[in-house]
This record gives structure tokens, C-alpha cells and sequence, in this order.
């Protein structure tokens, strides 16, 4: 994979970025409900005075966070293999490193979007998007040929 993108190049990776960066969204959720069922049963066996604990509940609620974890993981480590950068799972912004006069820049995309139509300079982040226009695609580039 390249380690910076033509507009074009980022273009045909977002089915498959937008594909795993949505089932990274819907484990986030169930990641987040399974710390939460953990830390309501912890809670009600500190209120209850320390009641028995069932080992075998709390060993599947575990597990099953721990699964989870591992999934997130194995979903955002391959958006990153294919060179594009998870920037906030919570609202799906990626970004996709290019060149534009020879220096780093991000061609910036955010799920929902049906094209990317920003960049902006790495320092900047979102705050900083600026269209693609004429000017831009004249002078961005990537590593390997469209």
C-alpha cells in the first residue's frame, strides 16, 4: 500500500476503510456496553455488602469485553496497514496521507461523506479542512502511479 495517496488512489480504498471503519463503530458500541454491564455488576455487588460473585458471569462478561477489544484492535490496525489514519472512531474521520508541494498533508473524509473534498495540513486537523480545487489536484501526488 502507499504511504501517501492521490486523490484518486484514497478514492478507491474508501469502500473498504468506510466497510471496516463501520464495523469498528458497531463493536466500539458493544465494547462500551459490555464495560458498562461490568461495572454495573461490580457496582451491585458493592452495594449488596459483597455478596457471592459469580465467577462463571463475570468470566463470560469478561471474555466477551476482552473479545471485543481484540476486534476493535484487529479493525483499526488494518485501516492503518492500508496507510490510512483512524483520527476519531466516535464520528468516523479518516484521513489519508498525500503530498501537496511536497509536503505531508491529509486528504481529509468523514463517514457520511460521499467523496473526499478536503485536505488539510497535518498541524492543522479538521479545524484547518480546505476544498480540493484545481490548484490542489495540479499539485498533490503519492507514492505509486494511479
Amino acid at each position: 500500500m502507499p504511504r501517501f495517496f492521490t486523490l484518486n488512489q484514497a478514492h478507491a480504498m474508501l469502500p473498504r476503510v468506510e466497510e471496516n471503519l463501520r464495523q469498528a463503530i458497531q463493536v466500539k458500541i458493544h465494547h462500551d456496553q459490555a464495560g458498562q454491564a461490568l461495572r454495573a455488576y461490580w457496582q451491585r455487588v458493592q452495594m449488596s455488602g459483597g455478596m457471592l460473585v459469580d465467577q462463571k458471569h463475570v468470566s463470560a462478561m469478561r471474555s466477551r469485553a476482552d473479545a471485543l477489544t481484540s476486534r476493535l484492535r484487529e479493525l483499526i490496525e488494518q485501516i492503518h496497514e492500508w496507510g490510512c489514519l483512524v483520527k476519531d472512531l466516535d464520528t468516523g474521520l479518516c484521513d489519508f496521507p498525500s503530498l501537496y508541494h511536497g509536503q505531508e498533508v491529509y486528504l481529509c473524509w468523514k463517514l457520511g461523506e460521499a467523496r473526499i473534498e478536503n485536505w488539510h495540513p497535518v498541524e492543522e486537523g479538521f479545524g484547518g479542512r480546505r476544498p480540493i480545487d484545481r490548484e490542489f489536484l495540479e499539485n498533490h501526488r503519492g507514492d505509486l502511479l494511479d
